[in-house]
C-alpha cells in the first residue's frame, strides 16, 4: 500500500523501488555504471591544428572536423573545405560552396560552414545551431529552420528568454544571408 508517497515499509515509495531494483540487479550503482560504459562505443574527438582554420569542433556522434577556406574561394563563390573524422571513425574531406547551402535541407557540416563564413556571434561559446544538431551524422540532412523554430519554442517554454532570443538572432541571420545571396525574400 502506498499512501502519499510512503510505502508500507515506512519509507518513500521511490526509495523502496530503488532498493528493490538494486537488490534485483545484485550490483551497486557503481557496478551498473561500469556496465553501461562500453569502450567499443566511446567517441574520440580529434583536435585539429591546420593553418587558417575558421572553425573546429564536433558533436555527440563522434563527428569531429575543421573548416577552412579553399584556395580557390572567392567573394562571389565562397568555398570551404571540411576535413575530419566522421561518426564511424572514417576520414572525410568535403568541399562546400556557401552560396549553395539550403538551410531547409542541410547537413550540420554545411551549417557550421555557413555559420563560420557569416561570422555569427557566439553567446559565451554557445552554439548558434539548435541543440538537435549535436546528434547529426556527417551526411544527415534536416530542415534547420524547423529545428530553430522548435528550439526557440522549447526555450520559451523553459522561460529561457535570452537563449530563445539568441536562437531567434541566429535564425534571422541565416534568413538575411540567404535573402542577400539568392535575392529572394521568402525562400526560407
Amino acid at each position: 500500500m502506498n499512501v502519499n508517497g510512503i510505502g508500507a515499509a515506512g519509507y518513500p515509495a521511490w526509495q523502496g523501488a530503488r532498493k528493490a531494483q538494486q537488490n534485483a540487479a545484485g550490483k551497486s550503482f557503481a557496478a551498473q555504471v561500469n556496465n553501461v560504459t562500453d569502450t567499443t562505443t566511446t567517441k574520440v574527438y580529434n583536435i585539429f591544428t591546420d593553418e587558417d582554420m575558421i572553425w573546429t569542433g564536433g558533436n555527440g556522434t563522434g563527428l569531429s572536423y575543421y573548416l577552412k577556406y579553399a584556395e580557390d574561394s572567392t567573394e562571389d563563390d565562397p568555398t570551404i573545405i571540411a576535413k575530419g573524422i566522421d561518426e564511424n571513425g572514417d576520414e572525410f574531406e568535403k568541399t562546400i560552396h556557401i552560396n549553395e547551402i539550403n538551410p531547409k535541407s542541410a547537413t550540420v557540416v554545411e551549417m557550421r560552414a555557413l555559420e563560420a563564413h557569416m561570422g555569427v556571434k557566439k553567446l559565451g561559446g554557445f552554439t548558434s545551431l539548435p541543440m538537435d544538431a549535436g546528434a547529426m551524422g556527417l551526411n544527415d540532412r534536416t530542415d534547420f529552420m524547423d529545428m530553430f523554430q522548435k528550439q526557440i519554442g522549447d526555450m520559451k517554454l523553459l522561460f529561457q528568454k535570452k537563449a530563445a532570443a539568441y536562437y531567434q538572432y541566429s535564425m534571422q541571420a541565416l534568413k538575411c544571408y540567404t535573402k542577400v545571396v539568392t535575392g529572394v525574400a521568402n525562400e526560407i
